[in-house]
């Protein structure tokens, strides 16, 4: 496909753009890789104590592929920075923060699509299988109501003040498109554009000018009705309960657990909570982090095998950044 890169079947070397939080993490995915070595760890200006460290730009032209982990409104500017790169991409979601950024990504050609991946990384998630598995099938009945929740404290730590993700300026929205992104990319991949959404955020800690706290109702038309509540601002907690017209599964505390039948009466013939169908292991903690491996994983058998990445992949991220821009305005 490709006429690339000398040493390309024995390592695949990687420029990475970002050094903190989530980037630190993919930096750890990949140096875990045999098949990887990271030659590059980019910022524009600030001095990275290491060795790979560099704040010229030139230097990841060098590499098989390139990470791109920065703020979310830096991820269309990079991309069109790294026009003329023949390598692979793996960007962070979302790819775009704006409809001029969007309609940027869109004019891409085919041939550069092909090796541009949007790391949506819960497509990969045994909760993108069981969303699957119930959707085509009766297990718990024609799919009504799913609601996750997803919150924990981050605003309320020092480090969160200072971030980008607390600025409001270039980020107001940044919860919605940091953490419920990953949802709503899941629901559009199994259900297909919503009929309505309702967007509900608000700034809950005051530690920063975005939006830390968010509630979203998303509607189908013949689909379920979508419940998602996300904070930065309260305790932890992690859990999505979805409602069959037969049953109904409760995903927390590492278990998943069905119940049915509908037909459950007490003593009185009145209505009760059904029994327990079946309980199986599933951590949604896990989840997110296996995910995360197999989605980076599939990114890195990609490059290996000089493949092209399915339109498919780019269509849907661009559908979900649609939407996820519609939601904000």
């Amino acid at each position: 496909m490709f006429s690339l890169w000398p040493l390309f079947e024995l390592v695949i070397s990687i420029g990475i753009i970002g050094y903190r939080n989530h980037a630190q993490h993919l930096i750890t995915l990949v140096g875990a890789d045999s098949r990887c070595k990271l030659e590059y760890i980019f910022h524009p200006n600030k001095k990275i104590n290491d060795y790979r460290g560099t704040n010229n730009f030139s230097d990841l032209f060098s590499c098989n592929a390139i990470i791109i982990a920065s703020p979310n409104n830096t991820h269309t500017y990079y991309i069109e920075k790294l026009k003329k790169f023949k390598g692979y991409i793996f960007c962070e979601k979302p790819p775009a923060v704006s409809i001029k950024e969007l309609n940027q990504i869109k004019k891409i050609g085919k041939n550069r699509r092909a090796r541009i991946f949007f790391n949506f990384n819960y497509r990969f998630s045994e909760l993108s299988n069981l969303m699957k598995k119930i959707k085509n099938s009766d297990q718990i009945g024609k799919i009504l109501n799913i609601d996750i929740k997803s919150t924990h404290g981050l605003a309320y730590q020092k480090k969160y003040s200072n971030s980008w993700r607390a600025d409001g300026r270039n980020n107001k929205h940044n919860i919605l498109e940091t953490l419920s992104i990953h949802y709503i990319d899941l629901i559009l991949l199994h259900f297909g554009r919503s009929k309505k959404i309702f967007y509900f955020p608000k700034v809950i800690s005051k530690n920063g000018t975005s939006f830390d706290t968010n509630f979203l109702v998303m509607n189908f038309h013949k689909g379920p009705i979508i419940s998602l509540f996300n904070s930065y601002a309260t305790c932890y907690s992690n859990e999505i309960i979805i409602f069959g017209s037969k049953g109904i599964i409760e995903i927390k505390n590492n278990k998943k657990i069905i119940l049915r039948p509908r037909n459950t009466f007490d003593k009185k013939g009145r209505f009760k909570r059904p029994p327990i169908f079946k309980q199986e292991k599933l951590s949604l903690e896990q989840d997110y982090t296996v995910s995360l491996e197999k989605s980076i994983k599939f990114f890195l058998n990609l490059v290996k095998g000089k493949r092209k990445i399915q339109l498919l992949q780019y269509e849907n991220s661009l559908l979900t950044n649609e939407s996820i821009l519609k939601i904000k305005k």
